[in-house]
């Protein structure tokens, strides 16, 4: 049995026990959240207003930045040159239960 959550503007494909890496959630490590279901397969597939209400429950296991990326800008002819770094920030969800 699986299921498509959304989570920071994305869709997951995800089973019980399977730990995904999402956008930033705000919540502590160790507490639980719970993601709205878009889709859910399983003996009977229910997509649609089959899946309104149901929810997909997580336990947040961390959070972390993932790895430091560089942006470089140029204009050719004048000394123009600047380079700027980003991290983005996720949270580590565990799927405790399915919907």
């Amino acid at each position: 049995m699986f299921a498509i959550v959304q989570s920071g503007g994305k869709q997951y494909r995800v089973s019980e026990g399977d730990v995904i890496r999402v956008e930033r959630v705000n919540a502590d490590a160790g507490t639980t959240v719970e993601l709205p279901v878009l889709l859910l397969q399983g003996e009977n597939t229910l997509v649609g207003e089959g899946v309104q209400g149901k929810l997909v429950k997580a336990e947040v296991v961390a959070h972390g930045l993932s790895k430091k990326i560089y942006v470089r800008k140029y204009k050719s002819g004048i000394q123009y040159r600047r380079r700027n770094g980003h991290r983005q920030q996720f949270t580590t969800l565990k799927i405790t239960a399915l919907g």
